[in-house]
Formats: C-alpha cells, structure tokens, sequence
C-alpha cells in the first residue's frame, strides 16, 4: 500500500458489512444496485472470492464482489467494484483488484480474470486495463449482454472483459 493508504485495510467481507457495500454502490452512482438483501448473502457466500477495504475504525471504504464461475471453475468473474468517493483517487481500487486476484488464484487455482463493464465507465475500463498491463496478461474484449436482452428499459451493453493468463508470481 502507498502512504496515502497506510491506514487502511483489505481483507474479506463479513456479513456486517453487507449494508455498508450496498451504501457505497448506491452512492457510486454508476453501478446497477442490487438489493441490499443480495450485498448480505454476497457477503455470506462469496467472501473468499471478494475483498473489502476498511479504514483505521474498521468500516468498509471500498470493495470487490467476485465469484468463481461454476461453469468454468479456473475463471474469477468480478461482479461489482466501488470506492466511498471520499477515498477515490487513491488507488484503493487496483489495491483491492491486484490482492483480491493474488489470493483467489493462490487459493483457487484461477487463471482467467472475467468481468463486463459498460462502454461509458471509463474508469473501469482504465482499471481492467491497467491490471492487465501490470500482470503482463492478454486482455480480450466482447460484448457479453447487448442492450436488446435487458428487459428493464435501456441499458448500455455490457463488455466482457477477459483477462488471462494469471499466475500466482504476477
């Protein structure tokens, strides 16, 4: 972590923190929010595949929601990332992204990185992108869900983004 993030911590979700997740993607004001009832069982269910970031009083700043694709067991697809906007500009996003990836692949054998982000949240694809760059992976673009299949009103397309291969040394 930089000095800027000194007073921070990363480590998995726990169930408590399920409505402090579902404050920050309400207030991102970019992410499709789910139901708070959903960021509880997320934090429940996927906490080995998802990482939070607390500040120095232990309360969630940031996180990382993630799950292992059962249909294709080496593949972690990264659900939802957000930052408090009073922590954004820090880093703390690529921090959550590069630890959370480190530990699922050390843990699961993952060596594919998944996740769809809209084509007009630029700071996504700059983070994606990035992460790429920095693990020397090959980055794969697609569109995933183009905007006819969303059946509540308009919706931009989601872009797979596929990132790969990762390896436990980086």
């Amino acid at each position: 972590m930089t000095a800027a993030q000194a007073d921070l911590q990363i480590d998995r979700p726990r169930v408590a923190d399920g409505a402090a997740l579902w404050r920050i993607a309400r207030d991102s004001e970019v992410l499709d929010l789910n139901s708070s009832y959903s960021y509880l069982l997320w934090c429940r269910d996927f906490a080995a595949t998802s990482a939070v970031v607390r500040d120095g009083h232990g309360v969630p700043v940031g996180f990382i929601t993630g799950y292992v694709r059962p249909d294709s067991p080496g593949t972690l697809l990264v659900w939802q990332v957000a930052v408090d906007r009073t922590y954004r500009g820090r880093g703390l996003a690529a921090t959550l992204l590069d630890g959370l990836a480190a530990r699922v692949v050390h843990e699961s054998g993952v060596t594919v990185l998944e996740t769809t982000i809209s084509p007009d949240n630029t700071a996504s694809q700059r983070l994606f992108t990035s992460f790429a760059e920095r693990r020397g992976a090959r980055l794969e673009r697609e569109v995933l869900f183009d905007t006819a299949v969303f059946p509540d009103g308009p919706h931009e397309p989601e872009v797979l983004y596929r990132i790969g291969p990762l390896s436990a040394t980086g």
